[in-house]
């Protein structure tokens, strides 16, 4: 009786060790990370619709003082137009490793981008960046990729 017990105590250790860290493959039967994929990725892109006009389909950016907020979607297109150019990241603190990439989509009028939390950090820098963020229509920093390390945003142009 004393070794099926400890032969059900081994299994279960067993079973409840292999649950624990399971990797899932796709398209592959050896995944190496928690999540392995061989083949293409695809991810969700999104624009912010202007709140201003219902079933416009227009992008727009929010007018001074009322951002738009970005809180979905991954590759997101920013469209500012005049008076309507400013955009918000969500609290860092609440998204750790959350990953946008966001490109200004306008040739006329650059892009503002805030945050209800956390401060902008340029690769690599210890000085925070002063809000906003500006992505211009016609430069470079057109596009970034901004990452939440649950503290503050990281971003890359």
């Amino acid at each position: 009786m004393n070794k099926l017990r400890s032969y059900i105590v081994v299994l279960s250790i067993f079973l409840i060790s292999f649950c624990s860290f399971g990797q899932v493959g796709i398209n592959t039967t050896t995944p190496l990370s928690t999540l392995d994929i061989n083949g293409n990725l695809n991810v969700k892109e999104i624009g912010i619709v202007n709140p201003n006009v219902p079933g416009s389909g227009v992008l727009n950016g929010g007018p001074p003082g009322s951002a738009t907020p970005i809180n979905d979607g991954v590759y997101i297109s920013l469209t500012p137009t005049s008076g309507n150019q400013e955009f918000i990241l969500p609290n860092a603190v609440n998204v750790p490793g959350r990953i946008y990439i966001l490109r200004n989509i306008s040739n006329t009028v650059g892009a503002q981008l805030y945050t209800f939390g956390g401060m902008f950090f340029s690769k690599g820098s210890n000085t925070n960046t002063a809000a906003p963020l500006i992505l211009p229509a016609n430069a470079i920093g057109k596009s970034i990729i901004i990452i939440s390390d649950g503290a503050n945003w990281t971003f890359f142009n």
